[in-house]
């Protein structure tokens, strides 16, 4: 079991995500913004942050850089989980500290098994 941070405005997306991770067993910590998120993951240090890209006050790009920038979050994967698809978006995902980018609309089942890939589980 992993404690996940998920970081997404928009509340139906949250608790699907909420609900698949929990599913599969997970300690699933929801959140709005990318600021709560950042006061999340210094708090209580998860195995594994999700991202949207766009939320109101900080981004997910700006978390995710903060993130990446705090020693006690040295290894703690990033899955950008975002509606933005363009190439230049998910390169600023990767070049913010990203590790994984799955883009909206997105399959509950793939991102469990991309979760499961993140974190060196079996997905099965």
């Amino acid at each position: 079991m992993a404690r996940i941070v998920i970081a997404d405005d928009d509340a139906d997306i949250r608790e699907l995500v909420v609900f698949k991770l929990r599913h599969a067993g997970h300690d699933v910590l929801p959140v709005a913004d990318g600021a709560a998120a950042v006061e999340a993951c210094l708090g209580n240090k998860p195995d594994l942050v999700i991202l949207d890209v766009m939320m109101p006050g900080m981004s997910g790009l700006e978390a995710a850089r903060v993130l990446r920038g705090d020693d006690a979050m040295t290894g703690v994967p990033i899955i950008m989980l975002t509606a933005r698809a363009q190439e230049s978006d998910i390169e600023q995902g990767f070049e913010a500290g990203a590790d994984d980018y799955v883009v909206k609309p997105f399959s509950p089942r793939e991102l469990a098994q991309r979760v499961a890939a993140v974190l060196g589980e079996d997905a099965s």
